[in-house]
């Protein structure tokens, strides 16, 4: 297995650690996520002309058919850099549309940059179990009907699209009679909420009052969607773990830097032993955690799906305790400081917090984890006399 990264993925790694560099600093990014938009479209323009929005979509759609690897290379710098743009949201929709087929044209626009999409999955009840579905998707002449309303919906407000998962049948928590749908955000009945979370992003509550789609709308099979649904949001989990690598890695390295230029009794902190220690241990979370999120990536790309969810729940686990441990121990190496508006560590902090919120936390990935055949039975094998 190749665990080495390609030169073209390496460049477009670089290019957007430029692009960061030079117009996405701490400032800039303060300014966009106080503004009422609460994103920037020309940092949005920047993405689409460096191929971002074009990168996971298909060659037939006009995109370059990237991969869950190719991903990996630019969350882990959008982690870096603390982008706030609709991108995972964006990217997540065009996977559910990219799974479900026959909607081309919507992902022509996805590449193109001239759409974003966001995922209306949540609801008030769910918690992480994507399962648990009350929204209604009842039949309406040639077309559906749905009702319902979706919770903390990521990027709900920017988006022109919603893809929206409804129950056309079963019982509420069961995995059949589960329909994925694209709605417009403008369609009538459509009631958006808009609020900033913790970590700067936005996001929104979404009612479905009556909303009416045709049948084109339906991704996949209505009633058959949760293998879909359960791939897509492996894919996005598979994502955030890249993600928080890169707002880890920055984050460290911003730690490294402040033990060395900050001073007591005469000399850098970073002169004292416990806190070397710390950075020490900071430092093996990091990388188990990078190998456990690229091994994820590896696997998404792979396709096998025992496989897939072992790893993404795994590197899903494993980020999160990294995250814990290297945002604490950052704001504690940075003082009181280290809690405030000023510093670059506080917001990446709070980003790794929303990050072990979102698709699942590190308790619901472990539990999937040991919920798996595999791992139940090679536990049963090693109890036997």
């Amino acid at each position: 297995m190749d665990f080495a990264f390609k030169e073209e993925q390496l460049q477009l790694a670089d290019a957007l650690k430029r692009w960061i560099a030079r117009d996405y600093g701490v400032e800039a990014r303060r300014e966009i996520v106080r503004s009422s938009a609460g994103t920037s479209e020309q940092a949005w323009a920047t993405m689409a002309e460096l191929g971002l929005t074009a990168l996971p979509v298909p060659e037939e759609q006009g995109g370059f058919s990237g991969d869950a690897v190719d991903m990996f290379v630019v969350m882990q710098e959008l982690g870096r850099g603390l982008v706030v743009e609709p991108y995972f949201a964006t990217v997540l929709g065009a996977e559910f549309l990219r799974l479900g087929g026959g909607h081309g044209a919507l992902l022509e626009r996805i590449a193109a940059g001239e759409l974003k999409l966001a995922c209306a999955l949540g609801e008030r009840q769910s918690r992480h179990d994507m399962r648990d579905i009350a929204t209604r998707a009842e039949r309406d002449g040639g077309g559906w009907r749905l009702s319902g309303e979706k919770k903390v919906v990521l990027h709900g407000a920017q988006a022109g699209m919603l893809v929206v998962s409804a129950r056309s049948g079963g019982g509420q928590r069961g995995e059949d009679g589960i329909a994925l749908f694209a709605v417009p955000a403008d369609a009538e009945g459509v009631h958006v909420t808009e609020y900033r979370m913790l970590d700067g992003q936005r996001a929104a509550d979404v009612r479905l009052d009556g909303v009416r789609v045709d049948a084109a709308a339906a991704i996949g099979q209505p009633g058959a969607g949760w293998p879909l649904l359960e791939a897509a949001l492996d894919y996005g989990a598979g994502l955030l773990c890249a993600e928080a690598v890169g707002a880890m890695d920055a984050l460290f390295a911003a730690t490294l830097e402040y033990l060395k230029t900050r001073q007591q009794f005469g000399v850098p902190i970073g002169k004292f032993q416990a806190l070397q220690h710390r950075m020490a241990d900071m430092y093996i979370h990091l990388e188990q955690a990078r190998s456990m999120a690229l091994l994820a990536a590896v696997r998404l790309r792979g396709g096998e799906v025992a496989a897939r969810r072992q790893a993404v729940s795994a590197a899903k686990y494993r980020v999160g305790q990294a995250a814990r441990f290297v945002g604490q121990q950052a704001v504690q190496l940075h003082g009181g400081m280290g809690v405030t508006d000023e510093l670059a560590a506080a917001h990446y902090f709070k980003r790794l917090s929303t990050i072990e919120l979102t698709l699942g936390d590190s308790d619901h990935h472990l539990a999937r984890f040991m919920a798996q055949p595999d791992f139940t039975g090679q536990a049963a094998a090693a109890e036997a006399p």
